[in-house]
């Protein structure tokens, strides 16, 4: 994987990987170029790199074994797409409840629900294609206490 950013990503870094055809921005075959909250992301689309003010899109990438550590998203929308292996999701106050995903599975999350997502293989990697209903990806993305209710 090459180079990662901070959290918010860097918004001239994300820039030069896409190309304005005159209204169509183009992203093209674009790997792990930086990593937030146990997930490798590639450049993606967003606010950051082309004119969105309502969408992004990644691909996200989890190790084997790996955990996107409790979150919520506040106030918008996310669908993925699982391309490759499985994603287990305990969710809801204190994430109890839990259900799993597989390759070819779609799923929409609720804004505000509580969730931690795990790599159901210690062997292989995840990779899914994010959508969000916020084109500036991870800034609305707060920290959960599984523990706190």
């Amino acid at each position: 994987m090459s180079a990662h950013s901070d959290k918010s990503g860097n918004q001239d870094e994300l820039k030069k990987f896409v190309n304005d055809e005159g209204g169509i921005w183009s992203l093209r075959n674009m790997d792990r170029v930086r990593d937030w909250n146990n997930i490798e992301y590639a450049a993606g689309l967003s606010g950051k790199n082309t004119p969105s003010t309502g969408l992004s899109m990644n691909r996200a990438f989890i190790p084997p074994g790996g955990v996107a550590n409790a979150h919520i998203h506040v106030d918008f929308d996310v669908m993925i797409y699982l391309l490759k292996g499985s994603v287990r999701h305990e969710y809801g106050p204190g994430c109890r409840n839990s259900v799993i995903h597989s390759e070819g599975d779609m799923f929409y999350i609720e804004p505000g629900l509580p969730h931690e997502v795990f790599n159901c293989s210690e062997d292989d990697w995840v990779h899914a294609l994010v959508a969000r209903s916020d084109a500036s990806e991870w800034q609305n993305i707060i920290p959960y206490d599984r523990d706190s209710e």
